[in-house]
């Protein structure tokens, strides 16, 4: 049997101030660096050894993966860094504050921008300084592949690119991988690997910081799914 771990960052400081994020570069807050320290004490406390991780390129991601790896005392962990795992892009809401969007444009709208799966935001203009051409670690991206505000139908379309190139074939290697990303690129991932309908998607909501665990028979087939948290969720079968 193979396992796979999905983890959403901990808290960010936007989180915690109710802010749209997307590619911005948060950092974690102080409850966001405690629930990464906890769930890498949650995976050793289950024997969970890592041959490997993939994480996106934004900090939030990229420091929980290392307060996790250093509270499984795994530092050595291979990791490969991705853009393709970034939360999705929010376009010209980014932080900007939830429930002032929702007192302007009023909340069905802001609701659409936020749990539908194919409605984008307003998009950034080319000469906006959060646009992610004036970013250097996306100097070698073409023009074309840079977001402006995209819809989780298309963040799922870039995650499933590098889930068929890379993650994939890890796995059908028989490594056991942790996956350390954002809230809507692990619902995109989750939307595939448990093929959930476009409703369903909609109301699926990952918590911060708690480790979902996927458990695969040789065909790569999920026999499995559970967080590793009684207040998350429950083991499930699939």
């Amino acid at each position: 049997m193979l396992k796979q771990v999905l983890l959403r960052h901990g808290e960010s400081q936007w989180n915690r101030e109710n802010r749209f994020t997307g590619w911005t570069d948060v950092d974690l807050s102080d409850t966001g660096r405690m629930e990464a320290a906890k769930a890498g004490r949650q995976l050793r406390d289950h024997g969970i050894v890592f041959d490997g991780a993939y994480v996106s390129v934004l900090q939030r991601a990229i420091r929980t993966l290392w307060l996790l790896k250093e509270a499984m005392d795994q530092v050595w962990m291979q990791e490969v860094k991705d853009w393709r795992l970034n939360e999705r892009h929010y376009g010209s809401l980014q932080g900007l504050n939830k429930t002032e969007i929702a007192e302007h444009y009023g909340e069905a709208q802001v609701h659409l921008w936020r749990r539908s799966f194919d409605v984008r935001p307003p998009a950034l203009h080319a000469s906006d300084p959060r646009h992610p051409r004036f970013d250097l670690r996306y100097r070698s991206l073409p023009a074309g592949r840079l977001p402006t505000g995209e819809s989780l139908d298309d963040t799922l379309l870039r995650v499933l690119e590098l889930w068929y190139e890379s993650i994939l074939p890890d796995m059908q290697a028989g490594k056991t991988l942790l996956i350390a990303a954002h809230g809507n690129s692990l619902r995109a991932l989750v939307k595939h690997l448990d093929a959930l309908s476009v409703a369903e998607i909609e109301a699926l909501t990952i918590p911060t910081g708690v480790p979902l665990v996927y458990e695969f028979d040789d065909e790569l087939r999920v026999l499995a799914r559970y967080y590793l948290s009684e207040e998350a969720g429950q083991r499930e079968a699939a």
